[in-house]
């Protein structure tokens, strides 16, 4: 099972960084416009080049490389001692959660803005949670493995 929610994740996650994420807007009165990480990431190469690729490392290639990892490891593809890099992989995926959130928080905290959180958001959430449940399972059945075959010889 692991390894088909882990597949899905391939589809899921560009799906999540494609899917508005929020609905920004500078005041009230005016429209808002829908933010994804993609969106954010065009208007990041725009203005800040190295900004703009630290954040595509942390957003796209971490994740999806932790994902294909992951999947090369359950179909047997993979050494089992490629998991702390996997691990290491997936704790720099979780960085650009932490933007999203410092951006929301700083606007709402300005007050000039409005924020409408999007499904987008909850959608990459759950990539990045299930990515996280999948590793954490995939290291407890390697363990489980090393200890039993330890423990016959």
């Amino acid at each position: 099972m692991l390894r088909y929610l882990n597949l899905a994740l391939l589809v899921a996650y560009p799906v999540a960084w494609c899917a508005p994420l929020m609905r920004a807007g500078l005041l009230p009165l005016f429209g808002l416009s829908e933010i994804s990480v993609m969106t954010g990431l065009q208007s990041l190469w725009a203005s800040d080049v190295f900004l703009a690729l630290v954040v595509t490392v942390f957003a796209l290639f971490a994740p999806y490389l932790k994902t294909i990892g992951l999947a090369l490891l359950h179909w047997d593809l993979l050494s089992p001692r490629c998991l702390p890099a996997l691990r290491v992989l997936g704790k720099l995926a979780m960085a650009d959660i932490f933007l999203i959130a410092l951006y929301i928080t700083l606007t709402k905290g300005i007050g000039v803005g409005r924020i409408e959180v999007a499904w987008g958001l909850y959608l990459l959430t759950a990539c990045i949670l299930a990515s996280m449940w999948i590793g954490l399972r995939t290291e407890q059945k390697r363990d489980t493995r090393t200890t039993v075959s330890d423990s016959e010889t």
